[in-house]
């Protein structure tokens, strides 16, 4: 029988691996695997694009700054190269150099998180809770993160583990104030607002329940500074009744001078209204018990057909697949030919879609534009109220066009971009165009677009701007948020 393993020796263990890892990292010089001329480099520049953008998604910008910002800057020469029509070898080079960059930054990033875990932790949930808002004394906090990250990456280890325990204190003393300054504090300026209007007379209920959350809320902050989830939870219930009230308050005003007549019909013109966009029976000579129901069960219906009709693409594009990988397998002449025919019919058929997602859009409401092998659609018409991430229902339709755009071709790879301009702070802007592609990641996904596998969501900040800053309309442009479908090699058809 085995001894038991003594715990303060697998510590050291694992101490000692951890700067052996560091040691080989830093001291091995970057091998940068060389590009055959016959590969293509525009996809590949397309490729290294979305590998930064998922090592970004990752946090490895944070956790290997110095290897990370190399790859970024080999990624832009390679880019910049093509677009001016350089030397196919240069090109090739700096994509190369990019990649062994990058991936230095991965095992970087690996040891920060075997080697930072509680300042890691403690700077997601301040971010979480909106901590990138407080300015300065946010981004001392991430200037001290950054220098912990260097010091891994400077081979540096002692430094970093011995100043964890102060990043991480201070991410959480930023964590508490976001959630006590930008919700609760939220809560309290409607709730006076309410006040100074005498909502209290106009909602009483409302105002009552408003004020109980708010008051639950800040009390459980105050005594349970560590209770993180159950903090959030208060806050966003309390900020949620807040702004009820005010919905409340403001639907009572507009009311109370109708007869209980027109209240009735007004009710019953919203709920008939909702029953037509539904294509649902006309039930206005029912109880609202049953127009309701009449329309959840409309509701339910089409959510059911729309997942059958999901399940059935996906099922005829594998038969499709099997079907296509059984004749080739019949074929055995004329290989050459007909791959290129394949290609040729591929782009064709790549080419057709395109052109039929383009008609998709209203020009002021998207650009779309191939590059290379991928689809880009930039949204010029989405909107988010100023500071937020929440997608407006003025914006479903345009979404669902892009929907509508993805399902064409079929399950692609899609990356979804948030960007602005450069007013406010850098962490703010990341933060905040982190968020919004968040958003729409998360709507794509709740309506069945593709798998959240399927989707990146990347907040670029003001990293990438496609107009000048200097002027109102440039900024406008580069507040936007851009859409990059790759469809899978081979399934372009």
């Amino acid at each position: 029988m085995n001894a038991p393993v003594n715990p303060k020796k697998l510590g050291l263990i694992t101490l000692f691996s951890i700067i052996w890892m560091l040691v080989a990292c830093a001291g091995s010089q970057l091998e940068i695997k060389p590009i055959s001329k016959s590969e293509n480099p525009q996809q590949l520049i397309n490729q290294l694009d979305n590998d930064i953008a998922l090592a970004r998604k990752n946090q490895i910008n944070v956790l290997a700054p110095t290897w990370f910002e190399k790859a970024e800057s080999s990624f832009k020469a390679a880019k910049k190269s093509l677009d001016q029509g350089g030397q196919l070898s240069e090109i090739l080079e700096n994509i190369a150099t990019g990649r062994a960059q990058l991936e230095r930054a991965g095992e970087i990033a690996r040891i920060s998180k075997t080697t930072l875990p509680d300042a890691i932790k403690a700077r997601h949930l301040a971010r979480k809770a909106g901590a990138a808002n407080l300015g300065r004394q946010y981004k001392d906090a991430e200037n001290d993160f950054l220098d912990l990250s260097r010091a891994i990456e400077n081979n540096n280890l002692s430094y970093a583990r011995r100043s964890q325990a102060r990043v991480a204190e201070r991410f959480r003393a930023l964590e508490l104030r976001a959630i006590k300054e930008r919700t609760i504090g939220e809560v309290r300026r409607l709730i006076k607002d309410a006040e100074e209007k005498d909502l209290q007379d106009i909602a009483p209920q409302a105002f009552a329940t408003a004020k109980k959350k708010l008051a639950q809320a800040d009390e459980f902050i105050t005594r349970n500074p560590y209770q993180k989830e159950k903090m959030r939870q208060l806050a966003n219930e309390a900020l949620f009744y807040a702004r009820r009230l005010h919905v409340v308050a403001t639907q009572s005003k507009k009311i109370e001078d109708m007869a209980p007549e027109q209240i009735t019909l007004w009710a019953g013109k919203n709920l008939y209204q909702t029953s037509q966009k539904l294509g649902a029976p006309d039930m206005r000579d029912q109880p609202f018990p049953r127009q309701l129901e009449n329309i959840l069960a409309t509701i339910s219906a089409q959510r059911a057909d729309h997942d059958f009709m999901v399940q059935k693409t996906k099922n005829q594009q594998a038969q499709i697949m099997k079907l296509q990988g059984q004749v080739a397998s019949l074929e055995g002449q004329g290989l050459k030919e007909r791959k290129e025919k394949e290609r040729l019919l591929a782009a064709k058929r790549f080419n057709e879609k395109l052109s039929s997602i383009q008609h998709f859009f209203k020009p002021q409401e998207a650009e779309v534009y191939k590059k290379q092998n991928q689809v880009i659609i930039r949204l010029k018409a989405m909107q988010f109220p100023v500071g937020q991430s929440v997608i407006l229902p003025e914006n479903y339709a345009l979404l669902s066009k892009v929907q509508h755009a993805i399902r064409t071709f079929g399950e692609p790879e899609v990356i979804i971009g948030g960007h602005t301009d450069s007013t406010g702070s850098e962490q703010l802007n990341e933060h905040l165009s982190q968020k919004r592609a968040d958003a729409v990641r998360q709507y794509l996904v709740a309506n069945g677009t593709l798998p959240f596998e399927k989707i990146i969501a990347v907040g670029y900040g003001s990293m990438r701007p496609i107009a000048s800053n200097a002027s109102a309309s440039g900024r406008a442009i580069n507040r936007r948020i851009d859409v990059i479908i790759t469809p899978e090699a081979g399934k372009l058809q």
